[in-house]
């Protein structure tokens, strides 16, 4: 009976949990302080290009952004920050851009081998930016160019680059 009881209480807890849906999420500008926020798409508005961004990611190990726009050729600022509250041993997280056609799945096999560096491997040519592996509230801020073209970012942390991941696409 009090297994039924517990199955009973989990089921809620996960019909509860997936309600909300699957929103796309888009960016805006804030003019004032120039940076990113993922929003509800809700119009039908041309995507924003900036080239300074920021980003954040959580322990449920989603970026709050999954698409970004910059434009081509110019330095781009982004600022990274760990969101979440658990540790960094256990749910670290960075932000690493790669290189158009990398297998993301033998990259992150590879980060997954480099703790000693941060779960950035070492000479990868796969990549082409990144941030430090981060803790909860900590932020590192980048700068880098791309060329045209678009990009796959990931979180390079064990296990994460399944779902935390997004593309950066420079017009």
């Amino acid at each position: 009976m009090r297994k039924l009881f517990l199955l009973g209480a989990f089921a809620s807890a996960l019909i509860i949990s997936s309600c909300g849906g699957d929103q796309k999420k888009s960016q805006n500008t804030d003019a004032a302080a120039g940076t990113r926020q993922a929003t509800s798409e809700s119009t039908d508005a041309a995507p924003v290009i900036s080239n300074t961004v920021v980003i954040t990611g959580n322990d449920q190990m989603r970026f709050d952004l999954d698409e970004i726009r910059v434009k081509a050729g110019e330095k781009v600022t982004l600022t990274f920050k760990n969101a979440g509250v658990l540790s960094k041993e256990a749910m670290g997280h960075n932000w690493v851009l790669l290189k158009p056609a990398t297998d993301v799945a033998a990259f992150a096999t590879e980060a997954m081998a480099s703790k000693a560096t941060e779960f950035i491997p070492t000479g990868s040519k796969a990549i082409i930016a990144h941030t430090k592996l981060l803790g909860p509230n900590e932020s590192d801020t980048i700068t880098f160019t791309v060329e045209k073209g678009e990009y796959e970012y990931i979180c390079s942390f064990p296990g994460h680059y399944g779902i935390m991941r997004g593309k950066l696409i420079a017009e």
